[in-house]
């Protein structure tokens, strides 16, 4: 039997108004923060979304929560599972406990001890079965397999990509004049949540480390492309881009790569002059623009989203002494 190909979902501006909705008073709305120094480093007016001070440290519950208020009952009681290097699980975590579903996060040996310790705080069980995050796909195909569980995406799901946009709409209502949204990037929910929600006159710029290239890699091919990422920046680690997320940008972004130097040096920037203390993945947009990679006119505003603030300490410390 010939099995049919499903054509990607592109996310639309209506599904992120709707998501608004589903998710609206159970998050905080995030400041945009306008940033003089930063600005004038780069020569064009730029404010900092600071979405690491959203609830669990990152823009991730606005996906999930969205997923979780689309459940039936049938779907509740069977529990959820996720998969992720830290963000989205505190996020699944925390979403199930509010919603008082069972949840399961798949994580792998090597992840941010900081962030295994908090998703299981949040009250989910973690299976560290898997030794990378390609093996981590594997096993939470086999464990859906055995459990029935139902899974709420990081970064691919349709609903998950229509929560991530709410950044979009909330930078839209905070800077009416934005012309420009640098968004740093891994498995591509938030970047393509920002492609569907943002005004077609603003620019999207996805950000990525050179060592994790799995949505530049998935632009070019025009489907998702399995790589090894490596990189300081775990949160941005995904080892492919989503089908959807790919077809929602597909024509409506501009890609740009970092290093991890570039990376460090940014979020010394950040929490020095900004008094924001970001994880590395909530600094590569900011590496990009200090790096001279984002080119603005000089009139033309722009905003720059810094999540998550989810980062061991030893870490942090070293980045922060120049290590």
């Amino acid at each position: 039997m010939t099995r049919l190909k499903v054509e990607p979902t592109v996310v639309t501006r209506a599904e992120v108004l709707a998501a608004r909705e589903r998710i609206a008073g159970r998050l905080h709305r995030t400041p945009l923060l306008p940033s003089r120094t930063l600005s004038e480093r780069v020569g064009a007016p730029l404010s900092l979304k600071a979405e690491l001070l959203q609830r669990t440290g990152s823009f991730k519950p606005r996906g999930v929560l969205n997923v979780l208020a689309t459940l039936t009952k049938e779907e509740r009681d069977r529990g959820v599972i996720g998969i992720s290097a830290g963000n989205h699980a505190q996020a699944l975590a925390y979403g199930a406990a509010l919603e008082g579903i069972d949840c399961l996060v798949v994580m792998w040996r090597g992840a941010s001890e900081q962030k295994i310790a908090a998703t299981r705080d949040y009250g989910a069980a973690v299976d560290l079965q898997a030794g990378d995050p390609a093996g981590a796909f594997e096993r939470l195909r086999e464990l859906i397999d055995e459990t029935a569980r139902v899974l709420v995406h990081p970064f691919d799901d349709p609903r998950t990509i229509a929560g991530q946009g709410t950044v979009a709409l909330e930078i839209e209502e905070d800077l009416p004049d934005a012309q420009a949204i640098v968004v740093p990037v891994g498995g591509g929910g938030l970047v393509s949540g920002t492609c569907a929600a943002a005004p077609a006159r603003c620019r999207v710029v996805a950000v990525e480390p050179e060592g994790s290239q799995a949505f530049r890699r998935g632009l070019e091919a025009g489907h998702p492309v399995h790589v090894e990422p490596l990189s300081i920046a775990d949160g941005l680690s995904a080892p492919f881009a989503g089908r959807n997320a790919l077809a929602t940008c597909r024509g409506r972004v501009e890609s740009v790569l970092v290093t991890d130097g570039e990376i460090r040096d940014a979020m010394r920037f950040l929490y020095e002059r900004a008094k924001l203390a970001c994880e590395p993945a909530g600094a590569a947009g900011v590496a990009a623009l200090l790096a001279g990679k984002v080119t603005l006119q000089r009139d033309v505003h722009a905003a720059v989203v810094v999540s998550g603030g989810n980062v061991d300490a030893k870490i942090a410390s070293a980045i922060l002494a120049g290590e």
